[in-house]
C-alpha cells in the first residue's frame, strides 16, 4: 500500500514539474515572440520613414545625390541617434587609416600639427625623427601654409589637417610653409613609413626627470622604462608625467605602462552591463618606481591616460597636478569591418579604477590645481617644458616631495615667465 502511495505521489509531482516548466516556458516564449514582433514594428516603421524620405527627396530636390556619401551619412546618423556618445562609424577609408594610427606607423611627412587659432595656418607642435619633414628642416613652430594648394586657413579642423598629410607610401604632397624665422619654402616631399615614438623625457631643474607620454601604444612601456632608466642614472630625485591632452583608449598599453612603475595591486576592471566585472589588468609590483612621482593633467586628459593617473595615485600615491581630466573611462569594441569595407566601433563596458570607482562622465579632481594660463587662448602647445607654468609647478611638487623645496615655491623659470607677456610666451 505504501509503494502504491509513493508511486502515486511520485506521479503527481512529476506531472506538477512538467506543469510548472510548460507554464514558465509557454510564459518565457511569449515574453520573446511580444519583443520580436515589437522589434519588427519598429523596425518596419523605420525602414519606411527612410523610404518616404527618400522618395521625397528624389521626386523633389534640385541637387543630384552622391550615393557613397549618402550612405556614410547614413550609417554614421544612426550611431549618432544610438545614444553612445563613444560608439563611431568610420567609412572605408577612414577605418584604414585608424588601423595605421592605431599600429603606432603612419604614412605621412613625420609631423603633428594643429590648427593655430591666432594665424589660421597649421602650425607645426611636433616633428618626429628620422622622416621626412625633419630632413626637409621642418621643426616646431613652423606654419604650412598650403596643402597640395589647399591653403591651410581653408581648411576647418586640425584632424582635417593631418588627414591632408597622412597618404599611401611614397606618394609626395606639396608643401608651402614658412620657417621660425619667417622665411618661405616650397617643397615636395615623398611620404614614407614612420613609427611615432610616444615619450620624450629630459631633466628639469637639475633634479627632477620630466617624461611627456603623447600616447600609448605597444612601444610605450618599453620606451617608459628606458626613458625612466636614464632619468635615474642622470640623478633625478622625482618624476612628472605628462599626460595632458593624452587621451589613448589603447587600455592595454596603459595598463603594461602602469604595471611597470607601480606597486602590486588592481589596476583596473570592465563593468558590464548586466553588471559583470572583469579584472583587465593587475600590477605585480616586481620593480615600482620608488622616487616620488606627479601626474601633470588637464581637461583633455582622457581614457588609458586618465587610468594611468588615478592607479598610480591610488597604487603609488602620485600626486595630481593641472587641472580636472575628461571623464572618459569606457571600452569600445574592436572595430566591426561591415560588408563595404567600413566599420562600426560601440561600447562594450565602463572601466573601473584601482579604487573601484568609474572616471566616465565625472573626471579625476587634482590635488594641487594649476590652470595653464588665465587667457583661455594661450595653449599648452605655445610653450616648451622650462617655459610652461604648468610644468613648472608640477616639478614645484615633485621637488617637495623629494624633500627639496615647498610646494608653494615656483622655480626660476617660472618666476621670469610671469614677467613675460602673453605673445612672448608662446615661443616654443
Amino acid at each position: 500500500m505504501n509503494k502504491k502511495v509513493s508511486l502515486s505521489l511520485l506521479i503527481t509531482v512529476v506531472i506538477l514539474a512538467m506543469t510548472v516548466t510548460f507554464s514558465m516556458t509557454m510564459v518565457t516564449a511569449m515574453r520573446i515572440f511580444d519583443k520580436t514582433v515589437s522589434s519588427v514594428k519598429e523596425k518596419e516603421n523605420m525602414y519606411e520613414k527612410l523610404a518616404e524620405i527618400d522618395r521625397y527627396v528624389r521626386d523633389n530636390n534640385y541637387y543630384s545625390i552622391d550615393e557613397e556619401v549618402l550612405n556614410d551619412t547614413l550609417a554614421s546618423g544612426y550611431v549618432l541617434g544610438s545614444g553612445d556618445k563613444s560608439a563611431r562609424y568610420y567609412n572605408a577609408e577612414a577605418y584604414t587609416e585608424l588601423q595605421n594610427i592605431k599600429n603606432g606607423t603612419l604614412m605621412g611627412i613625420g609631423v603633428k600639427v594643429v590648427k593655430d587659432s591666432a594665424t589660421g595656418y597649421a602650425k607645426v607642435i611636433r616633428v618626429y625623427a628620422g622622416t621626412p619633414a625633419e630632413e626637409m628642416g621642418i621643426t616646431k613652430r613652423c606654419y604650412i601654409t598650403a596643402i597640395d594648394g589647399t591653403e591651410t586657413k581653408n581648411v576647418s579642423s586640425t584632424d582635417a589637417l593631418q588627414r591632408l598629410l597622412r597618404g599611401e607610401n611614397g606618394t609626395t604632397v606639396e608643401l608651402n610653409w614658412l620657417g621660425t624665422d619667417a622665411s618661405e619654402h616650397s617643397d615636395t616631399i615623398t611620404r614614407r613609413n614612420y613609427v611615432a615614438e610616444s615619450i620624450e623625457s629630459m631633466m628639469l631643474g637639475g633634479k627632477t626627470g620630466y617624461i611627456r607620454i603623447w600616447d600609448f601604444t605597444a612601444k610605450t612601456a618599453s620606451d617608459l622604462d628606458f626613458a625612466l632608466t636614464n632619468l635615474k642614472n642622470a640623478g633625478a630625485t622625482s618624476i612628472v608625467f605628462d599626460l595632458r591632452d593624452n587621451g589613448s583608449t589603447n587600455w592595454d598599453a596603459a595598463i603594461e605602462s602602469i604595471n611597470l612603475i607601480t606597486p602590486d595591486g588592481t589596476i583596473a576592471s570592465a563593468l558590464y552591463k548586466n553588471g559583470d566585472t572583469k579584472l583587465l589588468g593587475y600590477s605585480e609590483g616586481e620593480n615600482p618606481l620608488t622616487l616620488p612621482y606627479v601626474c601633470l593633467v588637464n581637461g583633455n586628459t582622457a581614457n588609458g591616460a586618465e587610468l594611468f593617473a588615478a592607479s598610480t595615485r591610488t597604487l603609488g600615491g602620485a600626486k595630481l597636478v593641472g587641472t580636472t581630466t575628461a571623464g572618459k573611462g569606457t571600452i569600445q569594441s574592436e572595430p566591426k569591418m561591415l560588408s563595404d569595407g567600413s566599420a562600426v566601433v560601440v561600447t562594450t563596458a565602463c572601466v573601473l579604477a584601482s579604487d573601484g570607482m568609474t572616471f566616465e562622465g565625472i573626471g579625476l579632481p587634482v590635488d594641487i590645481e594649476r590652470a595653464l594660463s588665465a587667457d583661455e587662448t594661450v595653449i599648452y602647445y605655445d610653450y616648451v617644458p622650462e617655459n610652461d607654468p604648468q610644468v613648472q609647478k608640477a616639478v614645484a611638487v615633485a621637488d617637495s616631495l623629494a624633500g627639496g623645496s615647498t610646494v608653494g615655491q615656483e622655480s626660476g623659470a617660472q618666476a621670469s615667465n610671469q614677467q613675460v607677456d602673453a605673445g612672448e610666451a608662446q615661443a616654443d
